[in-house]
């Protein structure tokens, strides 16, 4: 089963360098307060707009004109059809970049061993003591660091990033972040912007300032190069 919550049909900046198409899967582990697409949280809601087999039709209408396709969420691979929608997209000569919480370790594994994913992207809520926390639910800290090892060590293009509310996580809290995803290629902070979010009594919190996120992004560089916000 994969359970289309919503595509966008072009992006020019969740895939970088290339132009691509958004699919927004339904339902997600985590809680996340700060989620800014509550709308898909639950498995049993669909607010799906088209089926896998319509997607992979509409594709096919935009060879030549888009280089490759985001699936996020929710959490992707919640999905037991995951593969089989990532072989079909990859057949028609998509890069595919996927989204990810790292709570599936074992399927990230085997999207990398079938080079089946072009370009990860997986989301650090905290550092490893902070996990449930900020998530609401219990979380197995060793597939986040399973994960966190298995994208390091793979070829494929990748980035880490965290979604930082002042409130919720230091710059001490971020560099514990660095230490742990070491060697990254990519470690973006995300500022936490206040609008359509799960809870709504984080409305009024705040993120850093943009110097205060490029503080910490200079004392991140000792362990990942290319450590920036946005």
């Amino acid at each position: 089963m994969f359970i289309i919550g919503g595509i966008q049909k072009s992006t020019l900046i969740d895939y970088p360098q290339k132009i691509a198409s958004v699919v927004f899967t339904q339902g997600c582990n985590f809680r996340c307060g700060y989620c800014h697409n509550p709308e898909l949280l639950s498995a049993s809601k669909t607010y799906g707009i088209t089926t896998t087999d319509e997607y992979i039709a509409f594709l096919k209408t935009r060879l030549g004109k888009l280089d490759g396709v985001v699936i996020t969420g929710g959490e992707p691979t919640l999905q037991s059809g995951l593969y089989e929608f990532i072989y079909k997209i990859k057949n028609l000569g998509f890069s595919v970049k996927l989204d990810t919480n790292g709570t599936n370790p074992d399927i990230l594994n085997k999207l990398i061993r079938n080079n089946l994913l072009d370009y990860i992207a997986m989301d650090i809520k905290a550092p490893l003591r902070k996990y449930t926390q900020i998530t609401n639910v219990n979380v197995s800290i060793k597939d986040i660091k399973n994960s966190i090892k298995i994208i390091i060590k793979s070829n494929i293009e990748h980035e880490f990033r965290t979604t930082v509310i002042k409130s919720q996580i230091s710059p001490e809290d971020i560099i514990e972040i660095g230490k742990i995803i070491n060697g990254a290629q990519r470690y973006y902070l995300q500022k936490f912007i206040p609008s359509k979010i799960l809870d709504i009594n984080l409305l009024n919190e705040k993120t850093y300032t943009d110097q205060e996120l490029q503080n910490i992004c200079n004392n991140l560089k000792k362990y990942i190069n290319n450590a920036e916000y946005r």
